[in-house]
């Protein structure tokens, strides 16, 4: 990477979002109806530039059409700001005069993407931090309008055995062809890990594998500017990638798979039974000999043809019971039954994000505390409802140990006992009750089980304001959780 000073963005937003610049659409309807009516109106022949030349993907890449159906997209994952401080709404308020204007800018070839916000986010579990980058949300309108209409170009020639950031496809269907190896006894597991992967990615042999199939010449120079676009670090320094698919925008998974199908079709072409989710890649041997002459093929190939860096210490070689696929472990029963389970990294990292959202410092109210809990535990039901029955006990620990943690921030945030025990009787817990957990000589935590919280803050408080995993997981995981039912594509 280069260093380089602050430059104004060529695609300039507007110096006033809501006023001012072009009139809207004459019926006065909001940017939203906007959207709706252009997205639908495929034909809006008001908008559309003629073609250029003989190559038409850039053209549809910019049609009204498929810039409307892209900020809807943006606007429905919501996201924060980029470096020019615009919010999504923001954008999809003045999308009336900037879709044209964005139109002609791409035709046109002047449009220039904007600096990339970057920013760190925790790992769960683990001291290490995972860098992201936030590009406008103009950028991000561009990279998902590309996104749409690149996916009809790769998709159909991606492998079946990827499961990542493909449509119709996800852990699931990645799940169940786990287990379809497993159970027919391919159990040695050669799980490969990728050092830094999105950092890593060489630009050069990234645009020639698009150039395959990629005729516009205007869209790989618009890659090629969207990843050469600079970051804005934390320090407030800018720096110029030279590799590397910065993860946080609409167009980086897509362009991950481009590079990795390569890997995918190398596997087919020797034969070996493989389930890739992005950069987490699993093969399936018949026995722990062959792991090990499969790793160190992987390794070359991996670092010798596509230039990366595979983590040596994090790959290994294991059995289903040991292996951390996508958050879960495998564990067969006899007869070759497949079970699904948690592993325990999901465990430790659950624990880890609990004690994330429930500080004891949590200086607002309990309802925005159990309301971020809420947001994550449903996000976290949605990915892991494919456990079996016997979870529910783990479940329910769960729900046990984040009751007791908002128990522990009502103490401190009485601060004094007096406080603490006159809460408690404005709660209807009787005076000697209250007494007992408020003047007892015991620590936060010990007091947050006592029975004064408890029949302040009983279990029935909770279920009518915080997420149940225990009671939700039944309903979320009745069609698609019995061990056994899970199918490839149903």
């Amino acid at each position: 990477m280069r260093s380089t000073e602050s430059r104004q963005l060529p695609f300039a937003f507007a110096a006033s979002p809501r006023g001012g610049g072009e009139a809207g659409p004459e019926d006065g309807s909001t940017g939203w109806d906007f959207l709706l009516r252009i997205a639908k109106a495929r034909d809006a022949k008001d908008f559309v530039a003629p073609a250029t030349d003989g190559c038409s993907l850039l053209e549809r890449v910019a049609s009204p059409s498929n810039l409307a159906e892209a900020l809807l997209h943006v606007a429905r994952n919501r996201g924060a700001p980029g470096v020019d401080e615009q919010s999504v709404e923001e954008v999809v308020e003045a999308s009336p005069r900037l879709l044209p204007r964005l139109q002609r800018d791409l035709l046109s070839g002047s449009y220039r993407p904007g600096e990339i916000l970057r920013v760190w986010i925790p790992k769960p579990g683990s001291r290490d931090r995972r860098a992201l980058g936030i590009p406008n949300v103009v950028d991000r309108w561009v990279q998902e309008a590309l996104r749409r209409e690149l996916e009809r170009v790769f998709e159909p020639g991606f492998h079946p055995s990827s499961h990542g950031f493909r449509s119709g496809r996800g852990p699931r269907t990645a799940l169940a062809e786990v287990s379809e190896y497993v159970s027919a006894g391919y159990d040695w597991i050669v799980s490969l890990d990728l050092s830094k992967f999105f950092d890593r990615v060489n630009h050069q042999r990234l645009l020639a594998r698009l150039a395959h199939q990629v005729e516009d010449g205007r869209v790989l120079q618009l890659i090629h500017q969207i990843l050469c676009a600079s970051v804005v670090m934390p320090t407030g320094e800018r720096i110029v990638p030279d590799q590397g698919t910065p993860q946080g925008g609409p167009l980086s998974p897509l362009l991950s798979n481009v590079v990795l199908d390569e890997l995918d079709w190398e596997l087919d072409r020797r034969g070996l039974r493989f389930v890739r989710y992005a950069d987490d890649l699993q093969v399936f041997v018949r026995s722990e000999r062959s792991a090990g002459r499969v790793f160190e093929g992987l390794v070359r190939f991996v670092e010798g043809r596509l230039r990366l860096k595979v983590n040596r210490e994090k790959s290994l070689v294991t059995r289903p019971e040991g292996a951390h696929i996508l958050g879960f472990c495998l564990h067969v029963k006899e007869g070759g039954e497949v079970e699904i389970h948690l592993s325990r990294k999901a465990k430790a990292n659950m624990d880890a994000m609990i004690r994330a959202l429930t500080p004891r410092t949590w200086g607002q109210s309990l309802a925005a505390c159990i309301e971020q809990v809420n947001e994550y535990l449903q996000g976290w039901l949605g990915y892991f409802q494919f456990c079996p029955v016997e979870e529910v006990r783990l479940f329910q620990r769960f729900d046990a140990h984040i009751r007791r943690r908002i128990r522990a921030i009502v103490i401190r945030q009485k601060k004094r006992d007096r406080f603490l025990y006159r809460h408690l009787r404005s709660r209807g817990v009787s005076s000697g009750a209250a007494a007992k957990a408020a003047f007892s000589h015991r620590g936060i935590w010990a007091r947050s089980n006592s029975y004064g919280l408890n029949k302040a803050y009983p279990n029935a408080w909770f279920s009518e304001r915080l997420v149940s995993l225990a009671a939700e997981w039944p309903r979320r995981a009745a069609r698609t959780m019995a061990s056994g039912q899970l199918s490839l594509f149903g």
